[in-house]
């Protein structure tokens, strides 16, 4: 059988007539027409190797490639070569989940060894096998405290990043859950209020760094959260944990976030990882699979998926969630960066996007183009307000072979600085930033 299966204009005829509609563009009537992507793609039906190549080569040359000084959740971030050559093998390209553990020790044990990795860097003491991305690990979280409790209550940061808490809500729309914003405070969670919203709450969503880039102090918050009966589940950019307390520090139940930071390209916006690691009490809650270590007939070690809920499969409808795939192909690029880096170079990467940070927003500052914002310490990113016309900077930067900020409104501007940016590039940044009129 041929691997592609073209649709004769009777075949896809017949389909419609089976399901009802009239034509493949009804399908499409509930997707917003914000969303939809209308104009002809002048795809041309069929063109040679040699000509396939040339239009391939053409079309990519439209591409510029631009220096980014931009985060906002994706962030421009080292990949290591070895990463790139070892996860291109075709026997992990293809990789699915390891249901028979005697053709699959190669990929159960690279599992095994991420989900060491994840428990080590975050402090906490389970995880599972990967997840899609941290938006949506942070649903899955929720999902965990609302089957840990008959509360539909979730009370969350108003310094969450945005899409993150979209992804959320939109989760919780056929839960019936209640959403209770606590409001930001100087550039960070006013705690203030924390004790009176948790009242009747399931879980309170938090973030740190938090999405403006400011360090978040959640050393109280598990004393209100254990109270109220409530679970504290923590947003986390996992590279910040080199130096930052860890969530197992903070007494977190739940800890989430995305691995994008940790060697994945941004790659047009995906594929990226997220990360699910709670407390030992929650393991029953924890959506997918854990991978174990265990032993054969011969005494020899072995490497087993263990601890699914089954009734993801069986009883779906009953499910706390329905995260059965493990495709962990970013799962193994993860544990490839970390073992390649080191615990070393774990640590020195964050320190040169700290660094940076703080060198890109003390140049950007003599400037006087920009205004300081929040007085709280930062890690990778930072909020300037600026003081012109931002679409005519950001135009300006991008004819400059820049990415510039992300603008949060009212001309407050976040930067973001990774491991990848030198000294060099920023004053080159900021020279050219200095030219704007």
């Amino acid at each position: 059988m041929h691997k592609y299966l073209p649709h004769t204009k009777d075949d896809i005829k017949e389909m419609l007539d089976v399901i009802g509609v009239s034509s493949i563009d009804e399908l499409l009537i509930n997707v917003p027409k914000a969303l939809r992507y209308e104009k002809p793609y002048n795809i041309p039906s069929q063109l040679s190797d040699i000509e396939t190549s040339k239009l391939l080569k053409n079309l990519s040359e439209k591409n510029k490639q631009l220096t980014i000084f931009r985060g906002y959740g994706a962030y421009d971030v080292y990949t290591p070569s070895i990463v790139k050559s070892l996860t291109s093998r075709q026997e992990f390209l293809t990789s699915y989940t390891p249901y028979q553990p005697e053709v699959s020790q190669g990929t159960l044990q690279y599992i095994f060894e991420y989900q060491s990795m994840i428990c080590e860097i975050t402090g906490m003491d389970i995880t599972n096998a990967s997840m899609y991305d941290g938006p949506t690990a942070t649903a899955e979280a929720m999902f965990m405290a609302l089957a840990h409790t008959s509360r539909k209550k979730i009370v969350y940061s108003k310094t969450v990043l945005p899409r993150i808490m979209e992804v959320v809500k939109t989760y919780g729309v056929y839960r019936g859950v209640e959403f209770v914003e606590i409001p930001e405070k100087d550039g960070v969670t006013d705690l203030s209020l924390l004790p009176e919203l948790l009242t009747d709450a399931a879980a309170v969503i938090l973030q740190n760094p938090n999405y403006l880039g400011n360090i978040e102090d959640f050393r109280k918050v598990s004393e209100e959260t254990n109270k109220s009966e409530s679970l504290f589940i923590l947003n986390t950019d996992a590279s910040s944990l080199a130096l930052l307390k860890t969530p197992g520090e903070l007494n977190a139940d739940i800890a989430v976030g995305d691995l994008q930071v940790l060697g994945v390209p941004l790659s047009y916006g995906g594929a990226y990882i997220g990360f699910l690691a709670a407390k030992n009490a929650l393991l029953r809650r924890m959506p997918g699979r854990i991978c174990g270590l265990t032993t054969d007939v011969d005494g020899k070690r072995a490497y087993v998926l263990t601890l699914q809920a089954r009734e993801q499969h069986i009883r779906r409808a009953k499910a706390n969630s329905n995260i059965c795939s493990n495709q962990s192909l970013m799962a193994l690029s993860v544990a490839i960066y970390l073992s390649w880096v080191g615990k070393k170079g774990f640590i020195e990467n964050a320190k040169l996007a700290l660094n940076g940070a703080y060198y890109l927003e003390k140049e950007l500052l003599k400037t006087n183009l920009f205004e300081k914002v929040y007085n709280q310490p930062h890690y990778k990113e930072f909020v300037l307000k600026f003081k012109g016309d931002f679409k005519a900077f950001d135009q300006y930067l991008i004819d400059h072979g820049y990415l510039g900020p992300q603008n949060l409104g009212d001309n407050h501007l976040l930067f973001a600085v990774t491991e990848k940016r030198s000294k060099l590039e920023i004053d080159q940044f900021v020279e050219v930033v200095g030219k704007f009129k």
